[in-house]
């Protein structure tokens, strides 16, 4: 792989980390609803699931999402009923009425074991990733760009991903701890109730609107 094909892929992909999406609500939300190491978690699953999405483009697997409008489907609506169920949540959990904490979550939240809660926000953002078929698609379709004949496709594809990644990782880090220091200044529970509510209603919208897409 040439340094000028490396590069492009770079800005590239570093425009689509840092367009806001579903992605980008679910870790806002989970920083709102259980502070900023959560929302750490949260960019570690997400982040973790591109290298599957690179994996099954590399395999051929995602093929399948291109050339088979059931699977496609079928996988579009896991993805968006998937998005509608954590905003759900979000809401409800704005609408309750526990006393909010430094650290944004609720007293129900603080008791809750550390590593439980750590383990459903990397899961929270890992299967909002991979069950993204519009990320499967442009995976499938956007690296083989960066292929010459005679690459290890897999080999390149882990490479690609790893940078990827590693954005990924520096701005949705950078993004919680805004997030967790932005919480310090709006202080007033109303306000986070409202910027959690607000996070849901998105999510929720991202999942209708994927699940209303038409089909490929």
């Amino acid at each position: 792989m040439s340094d000028s094909q490396i590069v492009a892929f770079t800005i590239i992909a570093g425009l689509l980390t840092i367009t806001p999406g579903a992605d980008t609500m679910l870790l806002i939300r989970n920083v709102l609803a259980r502070g900023r190491v959560a929302g750490l978690q949260t960019t570690a699953g997400i982040c973790c699931g591109l290298f599957v999405h690179a994996t099954l483009s590399a395999l051929g697997l995602s093929l399948i999402l291109v050339r088979s409008a059931a699977a496609f489907d079928a996988v579009r609506m896991i993805g968006a009923g998937y998005l509608i169920w954590l905003g759900v949540q979000a809401v409800r959990q704005s609408l309750r009425r526990e006393p909010v904490g430094a650290d944004g979550g609720g007293a129900a939240t603080a008791a809750a074991p550390a590593t439980v809660a750590g383990r459903t926000s990397f899961l929270e953002g890992f299967l909002s990733n991979v069950l993204n078929p519009k990320v499967a698609v442009f995976y499938l379709a956007f690296l083989p760009q960066f292929m010459s004949a005679g690459d290890s496709v897999f080999a390149k594809s882990m490479v690609l991903a790893t940078i990827h990644f590693v954005e990924g990782v520096v701005w949705l880090s950078a993004l919680s701890f805004f997030v967790a220091r932005a919480q310090r200044w709006l202080r007033g529970p109303r306000v986070k109730r409202t910027i959690e509510a607000t996070a849901g209603v998105v999510l929720i919208g991202f999942g209708a609107r994927l699940a209303f897409e038409r089909s490929r």
